[in-house]
């Protein structure tokens, strides 16, 4: 059942993400330089012209426009012409250094997330996981095609006006610098108050993903508890939550612009008076007055150009500090501690477990207490919502008990780290994927080690080798997106024949058969069979076909374990198993007429 989180995935600090970017854009020296060179030339080409029509306004005042006048305008067009030939190669440098970038951070934090404990990630919720390497890559993505190539271009063009401005005379480039100070005071207001705003609202549209995937996944135990109102409520309230910090973080971004309007008004202005003077004093021409206005007004282009972006900047900046929080965190993770011999051999004892999900009422397990011998198999039967799947998440180690403890072969859940629970633990829920890639490569992704023979044997144990023999390049097949597509019954026989090639001695298989119809069922069931067989498991069944050889049956209800058994123990003792077996049977009888 998806829920709340109730512990965040970390974020970094603007130092530690712009090192982090740092170190990024140092492995690609020459992309860097290239494209800040190219684009450097580029803004000087641009206002090269500005500096050419003040000395057209002083040829003409001085009546000798028409000999130069046609040199002059032929210089303007090849200036024109150099601005777009280098602007443009800036531009695709650029791009490709961002693309690359940001492939890398995509690759590196999709690796990390892989990493980190599965506990880690159920607790900080599906929705913070899923929005940081999906909307928070997309962000950076967006941002690093649009906002980075306009923030870069325009602070050049501004750097290269502020200093063509100087050369024209000093104090014409300190009056227009007289807007120096207020855009630094807007800029001082507006960064401490639209961080964390933006920030904030990456957290709540995380925190919104989380109760949208949750309540789909558990919409059928939303309804057994009567609670389709109370997650409507607040599915409601999440909504209106990130409504109202987007609108709280774009007016401070309208108040910013206002401040950075007044700015270039007391440039401007204070630039225009300056001239004048220096005029009346005959010490700067008219030419130079008028290349030093244009080219302050020109810096209302690509300033206005970096304010329309600050926005996105802002959602970057957020999105940034976030996957590189997911980096740090896995790699400050502890490292796997030495392995034991491998275990063979698997007992789990469970003493007095609890859980509850944050912000929901009811626990999802309440007492539970249970032993399965190595070797053997537990069925757990029970209504939708009776806490199968969380019971079966927790001996899996994929979620942390509220109360009590998990042992295994004495040892506590607990003491393992993620490496040498994974080493002991597979498994396999109703939700198979098949990997994009070669069939080779989805098996191997239990094992890389493994080799063809291995793969062969775990596919004819699940009843595959016949679909493997009839594909066009065997194991080299690609499956998945953009190759052959298994049906769902078939996804989940892959799913199971990773586990054998995986061959851990523990197995949890939560509704693992589910996507079975009638004809698939006994094939489905024949595989779940082999892959449990020899091993501890624990089987959350969907038909209760399933359940007839488990070694033991656990019937749950409220989180609580009512019943336990075998089979034909629990028929004969005329309880909630054989009223689920009588409805079922009858139900099936019905199918088969």
């Amino acid at each position: 059942m998806g829920v709340p989180s109730n512990e965040r995935l970390p974020v970094v600090t603007a130092a530690q993400a712009t090192t982090e970017l740092v170190r990024s854009l140092k492995n690609r020296p020459l992309l860097a330089a290239g494209a800040s060179l190219a684009l450097l030339g580029g803004a000087a080409l641009a206002v090269g012209p500005v500096f050419l029509l003040g000395r057209i306004v002083d040829l003409i005042r001085a009546g000798n426009g028409a000999q130069t006048l046609p040199g002059l305008l032929s210089i303007i067009i090849t200036c024109a012409l150099g601005a777009g030939l280098l602007n443009g190669l800036g531009h695709t440098l650029l791009g490709t250094l961002a693309a690359r970038v940001v492939a890398e951070l995509r690759e590196r934090v999709t690796h990390a997330t892989l990493s980190l404990p599965v506990a880690t990630l159920e607790n900080a919720g599906r929705g913070d996981t899923l929005s940081r390497v999906g909307p928070d890559v997309a962000v950076l993505s967006s941002a690093s095609r649009g906002a980075l190539p306009t923030v870069l271009g325009a602070s050049l063009m501004i750097f290269v006006a502020l200093v063509g401005m100087a050369t024209l005379d000093v104090r014409l480039a300190l009056a227009g610098m007289a807007a120096g100070p207020m855009y630094v005071l807007a800029v001082r207001w507006y960064l401490p108050r639209a961080a964390p705003r933006y920030r904030e609202l990456r957290h709540l549209e995380a925190e919104y993903l989380n109760d949208v995937v949750g309540t789909v996944e558990a919409v059928h135990t939303l309804r057994s508890y009567g609670l389709e109102k109370q997650r409507r409520r607040q599915l409601t309230d999440s909504a209106a939550a990130v409504r109202r910090q987007a609108i709280d973080s774009f007016s401070v971004f309208t108040r910013f612009v206002a401040r950075e309007n007044r700015a270039e008004f007391i440039g401007l202005a204070a630039l225009i008076l300056m001239g004048w003077l220096l005029l009346r004093a005959e010490q700067v021409t008219v030419g130079d007055v008028a290349a030093a206005t244009l080219l302050f007004h020109r810096l209302f282009t690509p300033i206005g150009a970096i304010l329309a972006v600050t926005d996105d900047i802002q959602k970057a900046g957020a999105a940034l500090v976030r996957l590189v929080g997911v980096m740090r965190l896995a790699a400050d993770a502890e490292p796997a501690q030495p392995g034991r011999e491998k275990e063979t051999a698997v007992e789990i004892r469970v003493q007095g477990l609890h859980h509850r999900y944050p912000a929901v009422e009811h626990p999802a397990v309440d007492g539970v207490d249970l032993h399965i011998p190595a070797g053997s198999t537990l069925a757990l039967v029970g209504a939708t919502g009776a806490g199968k799947t969380t019971l079966a998440s927790l001996l899996a180690g994929s979620l942390h008990p509220t109360e009590g403890e998990i042992t295994l072969n004495g040892r506590s859940i607990a003491e393992f780290d993620e490496s040498q629970l994974r080493a002991l633990v597979s498994v396999a829920t109703q939700e198979s994927h098949v990997f994009a890639g070669t069939l080779r490569d989805d098996l191997r992704l239990a094992d890389p080690t493994a080799d063809d023979t291995t793969l062969h044997d775990a596919l004819k144990t699940v009843g595959v080798q016949e679909w493997v023999q009839s594909l066009p390049e065997g194991l080299d097949t690609r499956v998945g997106e953009g190759g052959v597509i298994p049906d769902p019954a078939l996804a989940q026989q892959l799913a199971l024949a990773r586990i054998l090639v995986r061959d851990t001695p523990v197995v949890v298989l939560d509704e693992a058969t589910a996507e079975a119809g009638s004809a698939e069922a006994g094939v489905l069931e024949a595989a779940s069979q082999a892959v449990t067989a020899g091993r501890t498991a624990v089987v959350v069944a969907h038909r209760l076909d399933q359940v007839c050889a488990a070694d033991a049956i656990a019937v749950m209800a409220d989180g609580r374990v009512i019943e336990h058994g075998t089979h034909e123990k629990l028929l004969a003792a005329g309880g909630r198993y054989a009223e689920l077996w009588d409805a079922w049977s009858t139900g099936r009888e019905e199918e088969m007429r």
